[in-house]
């Protein structure tokens, strides 16, 4: 009889190995295969959140089928616990074995939403565009400037706390007071500006940020990252510039900045105010004098007065020898560049030259006949 028991039991063992191993083999198959999801889409794991969760949250999304069998999945491959908080784009028909790797592997969040929020000498403007999970691609559904109505499908987005990248874009030329202006408008930072960062300090560039930032905050990395442009283009300066100190090539930086229309003539910008202050000659430039009107706190709006061309500041640049005694704007890198690494010319003078270029001149006939074309194409403008 006990031989009878004997061989029933190992036979049901044997039945029972079979039954298990089907199983596994099954729930394999079912993990590597394809996922229920049509369209390709974005999935937040929230910080915190549990594997269960998560599981219910990706069934509930319709991109796995079984919450069960993907818990049962992350802890067999012993990946259970390695859940990385984030967004992410999942692609269509991603097995679960896929959306694993994905979800464990973790790196930059992926967003449906992206917020730009871009600076603007007199307003600024935020723009948000949607990304199609399918091709990449990526269109503006909304933009509005600082104190226009919201649309609604920013402020649905926002009250529904929808994951979304937002991105602070600061152009090149804006002055410190137009910076902090701007971030004041912006919505989806928080706290006071204690005062105005110093002129010329705030680097020019686009900075990731997430809602709920301090103004301060932001202010203080667009310090650090200008003081460290400053510093490494600095160390790679030209020899023999009449330059004492990394301030006055801020200064002069900020000059060209103010100066240039085209990116590609800063070098000969640069050069000629080089050969100014080399020679003794007085910078003569525009955009000093405005700021000495305005100190940078918004646009004059008109052109200049013979008056004030000939008004004693500090930034007259037409009255005094030398750079003014602070930058006019905050510079960009390329500007920086150009003040420390000018083109090696002979020119004194530049003008416009109707095409938002300048007509460079080494003379000072030279330069009263560029003047003279660009007074005619004026006239011709004004005329039309």
């Amino acid at each position: 009889m006990w031989r009878h028991v004997g061989s029933n039991a190992f036979s049901l063992l044997i039945v029972l190995l079979f039954v298990t191993g089907g199983l596994i083999s099954w729930g394999n198959a079912r993990f590597a295969a394809d996922g229920p999801l049509a369209e390709a889409t974005f999935f937040e794991v929230r910080r915190g959140a549990s594997l269960k969760r998560v599981s219910e949250d990706l069934a509930e999304a319709g991109i796995i089928s079984s919450p069960s069998l993907f818990r049962i999945g992350a802890q067999y491959s012993d990946r259970a616990g390695n859940l990385k908080f984030g967004n992410y784009e999942i692609p269509a028909g991603a097995s679960m074995t896929a959306i694993l790797d994905i979800l464990t592997k973790g790196g930059v969040s992926t967003f449906r939403y992206v917020a730009t929020y871009v600076i603007g000498a007199e307003s600024s403007e935020l723009r948000l565009a949607e990304r199609n999970p399918s091709d990449g691609s990526s269109a503006i559904v909304a933009r509005f400037a600082s104190g226009d109505e919201v649309p609604t499908i920013y402020s649905d987005l926002v009250a529904e706390k929808t994951p979304m990248a937002i991105r602070i874009v600061l152009p090149e030329g804006l002055t410190s007071w137009q910076v902090s202006e701007g971030l004041k408008a912006a919505d989806f930072l928080e706290g006071e500006i204690e005062s105005v960062p110093a002129e010329g300090n705030l680097a020019p560039d686009s900075y990731e940020v997430t809602r709920g930032a301090t103004r301060e905050s932001v202010l203080e990395r667009m310090e650090i990252r200008q003081m460290a442009i400053l510093d490494e283009v600095w160390a790679q300066r030209a020899g023999g510039l009449p330059l004492n100190s990394p301030q006055e090539a801020l200064i002069l930086a900020s000059i060209i900045e103010k100066e240039t229309g085209v990116g590609s003539e800063r070098g000969l910008v640069s050069s000629v105010f080089i050969n100014r202050l080399n020679r003794g000659m007085r910078l003569q430039t525009d955009p000093t004098v405005i700021y000495g009107i305005t100190l940078g706190k918004g646009s004059l709006g008109r052109g200049l007065r013979v008056s004030e061309l000939r008004g004693k500041t500090p930034y007259n640049t037409y009255q005094i020898d030398g750079l003014p005694p602070t930058p006019i704007a905050n510079p960009g890198r390329a500007s920086i560049e150009a003040a420390l690494n000018p083109e090696d010319s002979e020119f004194i003078f530049f003008v416009a030259d109707g095409t938002g270029g300048h007509a460079f001149a080494t003379n000072l006939n030279d330069h009263n006949a560029n003047v003279a074309k660009w007074r005619k194409i004026e006239r011709e403008n004004n005329n039309n």
